[in-house]
């Protein structure tokens, strides 16, 4: 009896140990089988990579493999992602440079008269002229210079506007006037913007100043930064007289009605070569180029 006993345990345990030999060498033959989350996935992963290997030498790729938009182009060597969607934004962009190429109206920038000469930073702009032993510099930045259109929408029905009708894009930079004495330390500093009110006027009616000052400030000479421990003059509660001796004091050093209608015509023109240029360096950008 006990030696039964012996030989069903001694069956069991060689049962046993051949039904894990098998499922061992299942993974062999049936990778299907294999669970996700085990580390002997890898042997299958290769296998995929492998078949793409072979796949393109012999003119076959699984469309697992060959996907537009998750796939950098061949053609291109700079390894980054390109979609349709970015050949869309391309073609788009190229359409967009030539319309606004179209409708420039400056190729070169137009020159100020006064005797001011002009100093580019990119989209920074500086006019400086020497006036009996005074220097007069004027700096405006044409970014954020275009004045939003607060048009109302169009209503249902109403017929829209021709490009030839829409309103003449204008900027209109904020600008700091400088006025340096030869051996001064300091310079008389006049912040000044275009107010929207004041850039058209009627026939018939008076002219009145296109621009105006905000804040003035003693501000130390050649020095870039406006510096908020330096006392500062705001014009909103300025008494009138104060201020009207201010824009005369400026007209005589040629920075006038003449003077800021001829700026925003530079500025203008600086502005749309700048989104131009943008354009293209986005196109480039786009395209890879």
């Amino acid at each position: 009896m006990l030696k039964s006993v012996v030989r069903a345990v001694g069956a069991a345990v060689r049962l046993s140990s051949a039904a894990s030999s098998a499922a061992r060498a299942l993974p062999l033959s049936c990778p299907t089988l294999r669970s996700p989350g085990s580390a002997t996935i890898r042997p299958f992963t290769r296998s995929l990579w492998m078949l793409k290997n072979n796949g393109a030498s012999s003119g076959y790729r699984p469309k697992l493999l060959s996907s537009k938009v998750l796939n950098p182009s061949v053609s291109c060597g700079c390894g980054g992602l390109h979609t349709e969607g970015d050949k869309a934004f391309g073609e788009f962009l190229s359409d967009e440079i030539k319309e606004e190429k179209k409708i420039q109206k400056n190729k070169s920038l137009p020159k100020m008269s006064g005797g001011w000469e002009l100093e580019m930073n990119g989209t920074e702009a500086k006019l400086t002229k020497q006036l009996s032993g005074e220097k007069i510099t004027v700096t405006f930045n044409v970014n954020n210079s275009i004045p939003p259109n607060f048009e109302d929408e169009v209503e249902q029905g109403q017929q829209q506007k021709s490009p030839e009708d829409e309103p003449e894009i204008v900027s209109t930079p904020n600008f700091v006037i400088e006025v340096t004495k030869q051996g001064g330390k300091h310079s008389l500093v006049f912040d000044c913007h275009f107010p929207e009110d004041e850039m058209s006027h009627g026939e018939g009616e008076e002219e009145s100043d296109i621009f105006a000052i905000r804040e003035v400030s003693f501000q130390p000479e050649g020095d870039s930064d406006w510096k908020e421990t330096s006392y500062t003059l705001n014009t909103d509660s300025l008494d009138w007289a104060l201020y009207d001796h201010m824009m005369d004091y400026l007209a005589d050093r040629g920075v006038d009605n003449t003077f800021a209608d001829e700026l925003t015509e530079l500025s203008t023109a600086i502005e749309h070569k700048e989104y131009i240029k943008f354009l293209e360096d986005l196109q480039s950008f786009v395209n890879c180029k």
